[in-house]
């Protein structure tokens, strides 16, 4: 059952990927890929959320597979960024691509210790 609704989450997660990264992107009206980044920032806030409260709050490892590997791992994506990160190069736009590759790595892990930070406090 918990492999049912892991699928069921990714797919969720992947459309609430697409709405956000389209909203973002339209608000933003830049090359650089500003949805994506949202995205990937909002999901690894969550995923160290998750760990916070499976590892010191008791969550059920099945919720955090669900929510961890299920939707959030559906919700953010490797493949998007890596691929936006290339062709900003391609096009020229080698400091964007720096900066989206360097900028997602480490403000990433801050986002992962703030929703660990926040499954402490409670």
């Amino acid at each position: 059952m918990v492999t049912l609704l892991v699928t069921v989450a990714a797919g969720v997660g992947a459309i609430v990927r697409y709405l956000v990264d389209g909203a973002v992107q339209r608000r933003t009206r830049h090359a650089f890929p500003a949805g994506t980044l949202a995205v990937n920032l909002s999901g690894s806030f969550l995923f160290g959320l998750l760990a916070g409260l499976t590892l010191h709050h008791g969550l059920a490892t099945s919720t955090a597979a669900v929510l961890g590997a299920g939707f959030a791992g559906g919700y953010t994506t490797l493949s998007t960024w890596a691929w936006e990160s290339v062709a900003l190069a391609e096009r020229g736009a080698r400091n964007a691509a720096m900066v989206n590759v360097i900028g997602s790595l480490g403000l990433g892990m801050v986002a992962g210790a703030a929703g660990l930070g926040l499954a402490l406090l409670g």
